[in-house]
């Protein structure tokens, strides 16, 4: 029996979430059932009362408005404790078309990914201001660095998780979750792919993206956070490698003119030199120290999957 559960994190979404669940399949070729999960992330509006009159039956309400990426995580827990064996995660406004889930469940139900994202091809899709398409292509390619992984559209939120991807996700930013999960996809090895997909009429303007500039800043440092996280050790090495090399290339300098007897007048080569050595050693000890803090959190993450699949697994049996 496989079971397939569609969940909707959704905020003050009563007028779209109607037009969102009415598009949404009742069969999917490969799955024994199909079950819906509204995630209310603090709606001041009718989203739950709406919910529930179109026949929801999981609806997990947040006391407060947590932010999109607390809502998915939340989601995720909830969908595995209902016993999911494939999650599809979509938005409340109806961005998605809903006749596309098979294919993005297909690939798992085949064997063939853990993660199947829904690439909206906006580089190339009509109606972008030339702005946006630039930097959903730059950011799609730093997190396809940053990941190690082919990324088409980094943003995009509809997506389809294998129950053994769930397992193992663990959010840690608060602003959004869709850079931060392919990373993670990427560095524990789960397969990743992705298939095209057309959106919907927008219905109204993104509560996420409420400046380009804010946007841009905001995921920018979510995704350097994240590259720490995992590649901390190269980074601060990296960083420590050039200062060492402009600290000799200025005791050189130094060198040279004691050497014609005019050292005197570049002390302050030899000042700098120092600082830099310093700080390039400095740069060395905090990229061991944070390797071996990134090394305990892999660890961690580790076990708390472990955890999360005997606790899980537990519940299924009963």
């Amino acid at each position: 029996m496989t079971k397939l559960i569609i969940q909707i994190p959704c905020f003050n979404e009563e007028e779209t979430l109607p037009r969102t669940l009415t598009d949404l399949p009742q069969r999917v070729a490969g799955c024994d059932s199909i079950e819906l999960l509204v995630v209310d992330d603090g709606s001041t509006d009718r989203t739950v009362e709406v919910a529930r009159q179109a026949g929801v039956r999981q609806v997990l309400r947040m006391p407060r408005n947590r932010g999109l990426a607390a809502a998915f995580a939340a989601g995720m827990s909830r969908a595995l404790e209902l016993g999911a064996d494939v999650i599809v995660n979509t938005d409340g406004d109806n961005q998605y078309p809903g006749r596309f889930i098979p294919e993005l469940v297909r690939p798992i139900l085949e064997g063939n990914a853990d993660v199947v994202v829904g690439d909206r091809q906006i580089a190339s899709r009509p109606g972008y201001p030339r702005l946006k398409r630039w930097l959903q292509t730059l950011g799609s390619r730093v997190v396809g660095w940053t990941s190690g992984l082919e990324v088409l559209d980094a943003t995009s939120g509809f997506r389809a998780f294998s129950r053994e991807a769930a397992l193992r996700v663990v959010v840690h930013t608060s602003y959004t979750y869709t850079a931060e999960t392919l990373i993670q996809a990427g560095k524990t090895g789960l397969a990743v792919t992705f298939v095209p997909i057309e959106i919907n009429e927008k219905l109204r303007e993104s509560r996420l993206i409420k400046s380009m500039p804010g946007f841009v800043a905001r995921s920018a440092g979510a995704i350097l956070r994240i590259f720490l996280m995992y590649e901390a050790l190269r980074v601060f090495v990296g960083i420590g490698v050039a200062l060492v090399v402009g600290g000799l290339l200025l005791t050189g300098r130094y060198v040279y003119f004691f050497a014609i007897g005019e050292g005197q007048g570049h002390v302050q080569s030899l000042i700098l030199a120092t600082i830099l050595l310093l700080m390039g050693f400095l740069s060395f000890l905090l990229g061991m120290l944070a390797d071996l803090i990134a090394k305990n959190r892999r660890l961690s993450e580790e076990a708390l999957y472990r955890l999360r699949r005997l606790e899980l697994g537990r519940d299924r049996a009963a």
